[in-house]
């Protein structure tokens, strides 16, 4: 079974959106604006893009990133790999940047059944808060960023269910006070 990762930038109060500077959101640009640059904090982003057999997008991060992310050379892995977007409103994928469209987390299971290297999900608050309580994730790439943002999309739900345990198996404390925490879902 193929492992689904959710990776996030986040505040250490649990504020995911808009860490690159989307529009609409008061704090938006924080990761770029809350500390000096330390370029090793970065190294798990690279790593992911060379693991990753796979993109998983909510519908909003897919229209945001379809217009960006085909131009940008950093970028060119996830460019090359498949790209599947789980939405029941989209009418049909962005001919620059070509996905298959999901339309429920009974086919986001049904996709991890399948070969191939790991699932990586980027942005996508709404979806990474409904793959957690599905139980579908099995890890977790985070860079916490020392910093409260008060309001904003979360990472986590709020939603009344049992207990999730994790697993540290990764962490780095950098120059800048980003902490890179990587965390397995413990079954």
């Amino acid at each position: 079974m193929r492992q689904l990762i959710v990776t996030a930038f986040v505040s250490v109060d649990g504020v995911m959106e808009a860490p690159g500077g989307e529009p609409g959101y008061r704090n938006s640009g924080w990761t770029f604006k809350a500390v000096e640059m330390d370029e090793r904090a970065y190294e798990i982003k690279a790593r992911e893009q060379e693991e990753a057999g796979a993109l998983l997008l909510g519908r909003r991060s897919y229209e945001a990133f379809a217009p960006v992310w085909p131009t940008m050379e950093e970028f060119a892995g996830y460019n090359a790999m498949p790209r599947y977007v789980v939405s029941t409103t989209l009418a049909e994928e962005d001919p620059r940047w070509p996905a298959t469209v999901l339309r429920s987390l009974d086919d986001v299971a049904e996709l991890k059944k399948g070969g191939g290297g790991p699932i990586s999900v980027h942005g996508s608050a709404t979806l990474g808060r409904a793959l957690a309580d599905a139980g579908l994730v099995d890890r977790y790439h985070l860079l916490v960023f020392p910093l409260l943002l008060g309001a904003g999309k979360r990472l986590f739900s709020d939603t009344d269910k049992d207990a999730t345990k994790l697993r540290l198996v990764e962490h780095e404390t950098y120059s800048n006070g980003v902490q890179k925490q990587v965390f397995d879902v413990v079954g």
